[in-house]
């Protein structure tokens, strides 16, 4: 944990820099730019995930990023870093909310080997990158309000190339670019002050796609499930924990992912998330649980 507290307190640093009187509850700071005057609740935009999309830390969730509601423009910037025995895996990227209905994605992954990669044969600090380029559409409903028994529903799309083809071949994959196609729904519901949501993802990625997608026999494609549990204890602090199911298409025993986390608004614009991961066996080496820190800056 050393490692990862070192690689992420420069992030941490400049969000408590952006957090004068550290929580308290402040009004929204008002502006005079009708698109950019941010109407949402509080924490209500998710925070950001691995691959861009506005959600939990490793599930995708219906929410649209950015704090604008149906007649703004919202944007988002995360940094994400993920400590684990044998690997690092960070990510950074942002996104675009319109309207509270589209969403626009990017998201850079960083999947460093250490010592790891000269067991694979790939060389000591080999590392693994990954461009996620995403959309999302709010189709029904509301996070928040509106009927509490109607969810907020979104479909969505991410592509994701890999800039390591050759590798990712070498090791069993089909391609290494692949499309995810997910439907999601999530519900707020306030007076319980509890969240869940639910996400099914057609996908062929192997690791989220930073080992490639499919097998040498065929694409791979199957139907995962990404699901989220969150306890809202106060108004800048949640909760929960987190789901999500995946392929095993290179035969290396993938496991699925299962996360504890929390999260807490320094203040309007700043979020930070800190989990507990577990990601099962990567490429051969167990038991890879450890750390998740997460600073998102949210207009």
């Amino acid at each position: 944990m050393s490692r990862l507290f070192a690689l992420f307190a420069p992030t941490l640093a400049l969000a408590l820099v952006a957090a004068p009187a550290a929580a308290k509850d402040a009004p929204p700071v008002e502006s005079d730019d009708p698109l950019f005057e941010g109407g949402k609740l509080l924490l209500t935009n998710g925070v950001t995930g691995i691959e861009g999309s506005s959600g939990g830390g490793v599930a995708t969730w219906a929410t649209i990023g950015g704090l604008e509601t149906d007649s703004g423009v919202g944007l988002t910037g995360h940094v994400t870093l993920i400590e684990l025995p044998d690997f690092g895996w960070q990510s950074l990227g942002i996104a675009v909310g319109i309207a509270n209905r589209f969403e626009l994605s990017y998201a850079r992954q960083n999947f460093d080997t250490r010592d790891a990669g000269a067991v694979l044969g790939l060389g000591k600090g080999y590392t693994f990158n990954q461009d996620v380029f995403g959309a999302k559409v709010r189709l029904v409903g509301d996070l928040v309000y509106g009927d509490p028994l109607l969810p907020q529903i979104s479909v969505g799309i991410q592509h994701k190339r890999s800039r390591d083809a050759a590798v990712v071949q070498a090791v069993g994959a089909d391609s290494a670019t692949g499309t995810d196609l997910f439907v999601s729904a999530s519900k707020l519901f306030l007076s319980h002050s509890v969240l869940a949501s639910a996400t099914l993802r057609y996908t062929s990625a192997n690791e989220g796609g930073v080992l490639g997608f499919g097998n040498a026999a065929d694409d791979g494609r199957s139907l995962q499930f990404e699901g989220s549990l969150a306890y809202q204890l106060s108004r800048r602090a949640v909760v929960g924990t987190e789901l999500r199911t995946k392929p095993d298409n290179l035969g290396l025993g993938e496991n699925d992912w299962i996360d504890l986390f929390a999260a807490y608004a320094l203040t309007d614009n700043v979020t930070l998330t800190a989990a507990y991961v577990d990601l099962g066996s990567i490429a051969t080496f167990e038991k890879q649980r450890g750390g998740f820190l997460s600073a998102q800056l949210a207009f």
